[in-house]
């Protein structure tokens, strides 16, 4: 094989392995704002950061998808026992009773 098949092989693997991500094209969010200055049927949206006038093809916006669930505590704070930690001088590590 000579240097420009494997240089063509491995183009092709490359595109082939990033067709099925570029097929829907970029994620373009809805921009959430009370004044819509776009044009006739378009509406605020952002791609990569960058507002413009557009039609989203995401059903929230970029905060909602980026925004990090919530996460419950199991056991309320007032129902852990209280716990104190001895550190003796000297040793290694810390032992609770």
């Amino acid at each position: 094989m000579t240097k420009l098949q494997k240089l063509s092989l491995t183009c092709a693997l490359v595109i082939g392995a990033a067709t099925p991500a570029l097929a829907n094209g970029p994620a373009i969010y809805p921009y959430a704002t009370s004044a819509n200055y776009c044009p006739g049927g378009l509406q605020p949206i952002t791609i990569n950061g960058v507002i413009c006038c557009g039609k989203p093809n995401q059903s929230m916006t970029y905060q909602q998808a980026t925004s990090a669930p919530v996460a419950r505590r199991a056991v309320p704070v007032s129902a852990k026992p209280k716990q104190s930690s001895v550190c003796p001088e000297g040793e290694k590590g810390c032992r609770y009773e």
